[in-house]
C-alpha cells in the first residue's frame, strides 16, 4: 500500500511512530531555513516540516520545487507539537512524487480565492479535492447509509427498479427519450410504478436508492435533471403508517449525521438539531396562516419557494409535515378522503424551508384510479397496464420519497443543489 495511515488517523499520541502518508500538496511555506508542506488527503491536513539538520538534504531541495496539487507519498516520524495547529506534525525521511501537475490548476483549492460555481463544476474532478466538498460528500454518504440502516431496522427489503421504461410512470411529458433497439423508451422519472408492483407482488415493505431523470427545462438552485431518490413503499398500510415510518427514518438519518459527521459539520460551519417528533400541519391551515400574515395564497395551489421559506419563519420549525393536500395538486394515484374527495391523503416533509420528501397513501381501487386519471385530462388507456395491476387482489399501501441531494443540501447549509451532486446534470451540463 502507498500509505499506512490517513491524515486524520495520525495523532499526537503517536509521537515517534513511523508512518507513510499519501495525498496532495495543499500548500508550501518557507520561514527562514524551515520549509513546510501541508499535505491533504480526503480526511484532512497534515503539516510536514523540512528543517536543515533534521531531514536529508535532497528532501530540502525537492520540497522547494513542489507546486500545489502535486500528488506525493511522504514517509517519516510523527512528532507531537504544541505549536502546530493540528497538534502534531511529520518529520519526513522520504518523499516521492507520484503525480506531477502538468497544467495550471484552474482555481485555488485552499479557498483563499473564491471560484465561480460553473468553473468549479467544469473541473469537478479537481473541485472534489477541496476539504469542504469532501465534507459534503462524506455527509451525503452517511445520509444514504443511515437511510438504509433505518429501513432495514423497519423490516424493509431493498429492491432495484429499472431505469428504462416504456411510458411515463407518473403522467406528464417531461421524459428523456432513448432508442431501445427497434423501440422507443424513456429514462424513468420515478420508481413509483415498480415499487407499487413489488408491494402488490407480496414483498410487502420495500425501499430503494435509485437515480431518476426529469426533462424539465428549469434553471433554479433547487432542481436537477438527474437526481437520486430514497424511496419506500409499505403494503397493508395507510397514510399514518407511512408518516410514522418517514418520521423514524428522517430522525434516524439526522441523528447519525450529527453523531458521525461532527468534523464535517464543523468544516461547513453548520449544526444539526434532532427533534423528538415532527409536527404535522394540514395544508388548509397553512394557507390560512399565510393569508393572515400578508402572503396571498389561493387554496388549491402549490407553495412557492418564497412561501415555503415564510412558513418556516412563521411556524418557527425547521422540520415539519404538510398533510392533507388538495387532490388535484397531487399525483393521480393519491388516495382522496372519502368524506372530502377534494382533499387527499398526501404529505410533504419540509426541512429548513424546502420540501425534501413527498408521499401519499395510494389508490388501490382500479375504478377510482381511472376516475382520477380522467379528472386530470389523462388518457386512461395509456395507463392500462398500471391499472390492470390492481385487478388481482390489490392491498392498501402507502409510501414516500426523499431527495438525497435536497436533504444533503439542507443539512450542509448549501445554497445550490448542484453542490450536493457529485457530477450534476442540469439543463446545460452534460460534462464532466
Amino acid at each position: 500500500m502507498m500509505r499506512s495511515h490517513y491524515n486524520s488517523e495520525v495523532t499526537a499520541e503517536m509521537d515517534g511512530k513511523h508512518v507513510k502518508l499519501a495525498g496532495w500538496t495543499h500548500e508550501t511555506r518557507t520561514f527562514g531555513k524551515v520549509n513546510f508542506l501541508i499535505l491533504r488527503d480526503r480526511t484532512g491536513l497534515m503539516q510536514v516540516i523540512f528543517k536543515s539538520g533534521e531531514v536529508p538534504e535532497d528532501l530540502l531541495e525537492n520540497v522547494k520545487g513542489l507546486v500545489k496539487e502535486t500528488a506525493v507519498v511522504v514517509e517519516g516520524k510523527v512528532r507531537a507539537s504544541k505549536i502546530a495547529n493540528l497538534g502534531r506534525e511529520l518529520v519526513p525521511t522520504k518523499l516521492e512524487v507520484v503525480g506531477k501537475v502538468l497544467k495550471q490548476v484552474p482555481f485555488e483549492l485552499t479557498g483563499k480565492v473564491p471560484a465561480e460555481i460553473d468553473v468549479r463544476l467544469d473541473h469537478r474532478f479537481v473541485d472534489i479535492r477541496r476539504i469542504e466538498v469532501q465534507a459534503v460528500f462524506k455527509i451525503r454518504s452517511e445520509v444514504q447509509r443511515a437511510f438504509r440502516e433505518a429501513c432495514l431496522g423497519l423490516q424493509m427489503q431493498e429492491i432495484n427498479p429499472p431505469s428504462l421504461v416504456e411510458a411515463a410512470t407518473e403522467g406528464g411529458t417531461d421524459l428523456f427519450e432513448v432508442k431501445y433497439f427497434e423501440k422507443k423508451a424513456f429514462l424513468a422519472q420515478s420508481p413509483q410504478l415498480y415499487k407499487q408492483l413489488a408491494v402488490l407482488g407480496g414483498m410487502d415493505r420495500v425501499f430503494m436508492v435509485s437515480p431518476i431523470w426529469r426533462a424539465e427545462k428549469h434553471n433554479t438552485t433547487q432542481h436537477l435533471n438527474e437526481v437520486t431518490q430514497m424511496d419506500v413503499e409499505l403494503g397493508f398500510a395507510g397514510e399514518e403508517d407511512a408518516l410514522q415510518a418517514l418520521e423514524k427514518v428522517v430522525l434516524h438519518v439526522l441523528k447519525e449525521v450529527k453523531e458521525n459527521c461532527g468534523k464535517e459539520l464543523e468544516t461547513l460551519k453548520v449544526k444539526v438539531d434532532v427533534p423528538n417528533k415532527i409536527a404535522r400541519h394540514p395544508y388548509s391551515e397553512l394557507v390560512e396562516l399565510l393569508n393572515k400574515n400578508g402572503e396571498k395564497m389561493e387554496w388549491g395551489k402549490d407553495f412557492s419557494k418564497e412561501q415555503e421559506e415564510k412558513l418556516q419563519a412563521l411556524l418557527k420549525e425547521e422540520l415539519f409535515f404538510v398533510t392533507r393536500w388538495p387532490t388535484l395538486v397531487r399525483a393521480f394515484y393519491s388516495m382522496p378522503l372519502t368524506e372530502d374527495p377534494k382533499t387527499c391523503r398526501a404529505y410533504d416533509l419540509m426541512y429548513r424551508g424546502l420540501e425534501i420528501a413527498s408521499g401519499a397513501q395510494r389508490i388501490h381501487d382500479p375504478e377510482l384510479l381511472v376516475k382520477q386519471l380522467q379528472a386530470r385530462g389523462l388518457d386512461a388507456k395509456q395507463f392500462e397496464d398500471y391499472v390492470d395491476a390492481f385487478k388481482y387482489g390489490p392491498v392498501p399501501h402507502a409510501g414516500w420519497s426523499i431527495g438525497a441531494e435536497r436533504l444533503t443540501m439542507k443539512i450542509c447549509g448549501l445554497h445550490n443543489i448542484r453542490e450536493a451532486s457529485l457530477f450534476p446534470r442540469d439543463r446545460n451540463r452534460l460534462r464532466p
